[in-house]
């Protein structure tokens, strides 16, 4: 096993693989900016180096400055968490030719499954389904019209180099489309430094489900189950559970053997994740991205499968065989996770501020991983994920009834924050049915 890992994020996700680091008898380093100095993760760590200002490009995405961390404190291996440098190919190309160990997938998997354009023709070449869509990128606003006419309106403008949800826009028609092009390639050429643009069907209707999958260190990829994550804002997610109360057991088999051949596809080692789109209506899915890292929804499948993925992850980084055996996989019960915002519940808008007050909700089947405790301050800074409130039941009424009451009883003060959203979601129709699709949140404001 590593014996010392540097954690190349911050907050949860920084604080959560600290813990399993540290369970295995790991030593944990942590980097952090000047502005999160006093939080959780940086208190945990065995060792802590400030790599700079609050600015990201400063600090948690400064690649010297992380590498510098790594040499002075003699960590072996380095975890990027999810976000910043984690799905960056040079990054891990450059901590492997540092001598280092690089706890994800290689680099070139990485690249592949980057741009979204040439991941969907891999994939397709893999016969993995996917959406009609442009096979290369429309390079000015003509091509993306032509584009358009022969996929049919509506239609998705994304962002080729994109991820997170950011730089997407729906165009019903080609006026539409000739606005949002714009823009979208302008956001994209800003925030990713490539302007390429995919044009792709647009579905009104639609479900997002995607499937964990873990390429082993012998070679194998294996998945673990699916999860549904039609709870969205901006097309970002604030809600996932596991199962998806979607999937029949014939089409999870679909899923799963899709997900796998996507690995596959690629030579895939260690976590990463495969993102479909599910038509309810006509039970097809299509490959959507591949996330070449840990998820922020992990915690569903560890809860659901009875692993710990931080802990495959370095087994699979060490070269070593995971703590499960593949062939007798199978999930037990219900887990959903509500993503823990510091954003006004109605609007979505970020509220950053002193936590004056913290109280995390306890009882079977309730897990909480957090970023942040009374006294803390939410910066504007960075994401706006304060906590995961992830909590699991025999079936799905148990979970959500224990999500009522953990939600009930998580007490924050001072930021604002998404928890009456929760208390409103968790006792809507349309979720509770499990009848949802990803316009659940736009019909409930």
């Amino acid at each position: 096993m590593i014996e010392s890992l540097l954690v190349a994020n911050r907050g949860e996700i920084a604080r959560r693989i600290i813990r399993t680091a540290k369970r295995l008898g790991v030593r944990a380093v942590a980097v952090h900016s000047e502005a999160d100095a006093d939080l959780p993760f940086v208190v945990e760590a065995d060792e802590a180096v400030c790599v700079g200002p609050a600015n990201p490009a400063q600090s948690y995405r400064n690649v010297e400055a992380i590498l510098a961390a790594a040499a002075s404190t003699g960590a072996q291996a380095i975890h990027p968490g999810y976000g910043f440098l984690s799905e960056n190919a040079d990054f891990a190309r450059t901590v492997q030719d540092r001598g280092l160990v690089w706890v994800g997938p290689g680099a070139d998997a990485i690249t592949a499954m980057g741009d979204k354009i040439n991941a969907r023709n891999l994939m397709a070449a893999a016969g993995v389904p996917v959406a009609p869509g442009t096979t290369e990128p429309a390079t000015d606003l003509d091509a993306a019209v032509a584009a358009a006419t022969e996929i049919g309106y509506p239609v998705m403008v994304k962002a080729a180099a994109g991820g997170g949800g950011m730089g997407m826009a729906v165009a019903a028609d080609e006026a539409a489309l000739r606005t949002e092009y714009d823009k979208v390639r302008a956001f994209a050429e800003r925030m990713f430094g490539d302007g390429s643009v995919l044009i792709e069907r647009y579905f009104p209707r639609v479900r997002h489900v995607e499937v964990q999958i873990l390429g082993l260190a012998d070679g194998r990829v294996v998945a673990l189950g699916e999860r549904e994550c039609s709870v969205q804002r901006r097309n970002q997610k604030l809600v996932e559970e596991s199962p998806s109360p979607a999937v029949s057991p014939e089409l999870r088999a679909r899923f799963l053997a899709a997900a796998v051949r996507a690995g596959e596809a690629v030579g895939y080692r260690n976590a990463g994740t495969v993102e479909c789109l599910l038509d309810p209506a006509t039970q097809e899915f299509f490959f959507l991205e591949m996330n070449t890292r840990l998820q922020v929804e992990h915690p569903v499948t560890e809860l659901v499968y009875g692993v710990d993925l931080v802990e495959e992850q370095l087994r699979v980084a060490a070269g070593l065989p995971p703590t499960f055996d593949p062939a007798a996989l199978a999930p037990r019960g219900h887990a959903i996770e509500l993503r823990i915002n510091a954003e006004d519940p109605k609007r979505f808008l970020p509220g950053p501020g002193v936590i004056g007050t913290w109280v995390e909700p306890t009882g079977e089947g309730v897990r909480v991983d957090s970023g942040y405790v009374a006294g803390n301050t939410v910066t504007p800074f960075y994401d706006s994920l304060l906590a995961k409130l992830v909590v699991t039941g025999a079936d799905r009424a148990e979970a959500i009834e224990r999500a009522r009451t953990a939600v009930a009883g998580f007490a924050v003060a001072g930021p604002k924050n998404n928890l009456p959203f929760f208390a409103e979601l968790l006792t809507n129709g349309e979720f509770v049915s499990g009848d949802y699709d990803t316009g659940i949140v736009g019909r409930m404001r």
